[in-house]
């Protein structure tokens, strides 16, 4: 097999240990050598010092939570480092050590065996911890949104099925009040404000339950942390859209796309930065995001073409974009999600997927050419794939109970 790369180190993270294997290949004589280190700065330090002495141009990591960044961050820019899937380089059961590991990484990598994953440079994944972790913390606020209506349920409070935000400012207000003691339900329904004054019938009975102290206690301790929440949810907004200045125009371009608003194109750019270059193509990106169906074929036979994990932050981020661009009227994401949610059923996951997908095409073409986003006539639709149509189009009529035959008119 061919030697790709003759003096490659691959090094088995952990926690508090990493251990090296050198392969050095020199004609059809190889050498290893194996060292271990220790995973604070100083003992990195040695690691990196130890590479440039040897001049090893490449280094090898396998995928292992969080521990291999600091790693990373110490041999970046000295010492090209390709970070592969654990999965890609899995070892034979019976056979697996640190030291079989790093060898295995070594030897692997000397071949090309190993795909790296996508890393974007620094300012990229700073501004990708932060946007992930305001992801968590919303995600933190809906949980406690949700508790904060299971203790209303224990309590016979109804006020979930007349109001349809609980935390708006009507329902704070009204919980503000039981814990502070109100059990009245008129007084309690007065609080309403705007459309909701129009529901103090449905309101009065709603609120007529049996909440008692420790009800309130635990009540007034969900709404401090929704509070806390939202706080925090500000702030680390405010600092992503700090962050994104210089990404300001990728972002404000992305926003074109419809169902793309600026929460969406700042997580878009975090996730994947601007540098198109990285993936050589639309279809590249679609498949590491995850967002197209995988391939599954035997015999000659498709199997279920199920999506592959990919980013799981993107695809959440794409999922709600879509959504909210099958509701932009007038868009061909809509005519795409409508004609799939036809099909398959309405609302299908499916129909969703393809809409992630339609968006995710359209994101790569913009960062790449660095232009707003155009929806295409349908004439420029039909144009751009004719046998799909045709086939679309057959598979139509047969559906109909029409047998079809095609023959291809003669050029004028």
């Amino acid at each position: 097999m061919e030697v790709i790369h003759r003096i490659i180190v691959g090094l088995d993270v952990h926690l508090a240990v990493v251990v090296a294997c050198l392969r050095v290949q020199r004609g059809r004589e190889i050498t290893r050598e194996q060292r271990r280190f220790g995973t604070t700065v100083p003992e990195l330090l040695k690691l990196l010092d130890w590479l440039v002495e040897v001049g090893c141009p490449l280094a090898i990591i396998e995928s292992s939570g969080v521990y291999w960044k600091p790693v990373f961050n110490i041999l970046e820019g000295a010492v090209d480092v390709s970070l592969v899937n654990a999965y890609h380089a899995k070892a034979i059961a019976g056979y697996k050590t640190d030291r079989l590991d790093a060898e295995r990484l070594a030897e692997l990598g000397a071949h090309g065996l190993l795909r790296p994953s996508f890393i974007p440079p620094a300012p990229i994944r700073e501004l990708r911890e932060i946007t992930r972790y305001r992801k968590a913390l919303v995600e933190s606020r809906v949980r406690e949104i949700n508790r904060a209506e299971k203790v209303l349920e224990s309590a016979n409070i109804k006020l979930s099925a007349v109001v349809s935000d609980i935390v708006g400012v009507s329902g704070r207000a009204m919980m503000r009040a039981l814990i502070a003691g109100e059990r009245d339900s008129a007084t309690l329904a007065a609080l309403a404000k705007g459309s909701l004054r129009g529901k103090t019938d449905e309101l009065m009975p709603a609120l007529t339950g049996r909440f008692m102290a420790g009800h309130g206690f635990l009540l007034a301790r969900i709404l401090d942390h929704i509070e806390y929440l939202e706080e925090q949810i500000v702030a680390i907004s405010e600092e992503v859209a700090r962050l994104c200045e210089p990404f300001r125009e990728a972002v404000d371009l992305l926003m074109t796309i419809p169902g793309v608003g600026s929460i969406t194109a700042q997580v878009v750019v975090a996730e994947i930065g601007i540098d198109m270059s990285r993936f050589p193509t639309a279809n590249h990106l679609a498949s590491w995001a995850g967002v197209c169906p995988g391939n599954n074929e035997t015999a000659g036979k498709r199997r279920s073409g199920r999506t592959r994990k990919g980013s799981r932050w993107l695809r959440a981020t794409l999922s709600e974009a879509a959504w909210s661009a099958a509701k932009t009227k007038g868009s061909a994401y809509q005519a795409l999600f409508r004609r799939l949610a036809y099909s398959r059923g309405k609302g299908t996951k499916k129909a969703r997927v393809a809409v992630s997908h339609a968006i995710l095409i359209a994101v790569w073409h913009i960062l790449k050419d660095m232009t707003p986003y155009c929806d295409l006539t349908p004439t420029q639709r039909t144009a751009t794939d004719p046998e799909k149509i045709k086939q679309s189009l057959v598979k139509r009529l047969e559906h109909l109970g029409f047998s079809v035959t095609l023959e291809q008119l003669k050029a004028a």
